[in-house]
């Protein structure tokens, strides 16, 4: 296999401050490096967490997400955690509404669902 783990994933964003508060002040990335980029006049923030990199574009004028009917593209980021409840907990404790925990059909293992400020779905995983 030439290919050796996934790099990073990148995402469009409706409110760059929003969001980079988001995943840095709520969810605990770390910022790698941020810049504007005066020939695009949008701003790319670098994040890291664990060995997975997030891209954040900062695009003014980009139409909302398509959801329910759900669009082809990327569907969710998913996040492991070791205990799920603790974690659920933190985030409605931020603010942060979560769907009713369920166990995953196929790993029996716990699962549910928030969203980002753009409303793309976020999983936490055990």
């Amino acid at each position: 296999m030439l290919l050796n783990k996934i790099h990073h994933i990148a995402i469009i964003v409706s409110d760059y401050e929003k969001s980079k508060n988001f995943y840095v002040n709520k969810l605990g990335f770390e910022i790698i490096r941020e810049n504007y980029r005066p020939a695009r006049d949008d701003w790319k923030l670098d994040l890291k967490l664990g060995d997975c990199e997030l891209e954040i574009f900062g695009i003014k004028g980009r139409p909302a997400r398509p959801t329910n009917p759900e669009a082809n593209g990327l569907r969710h980021l998913a996040f492991h955690v070791e205990e799920i409840e603790p974690v659920v907990k933190w985030l409605n404790d931020m603010g942060i509404e979560t769907e009713p925990v369920r166990v995953d059909e196929f790993t029996n293992k716990k699962m549910t669902f928030f969203k980002d400020p753009d409303g793309m779905p976020l999983e936490l995983h055990e």
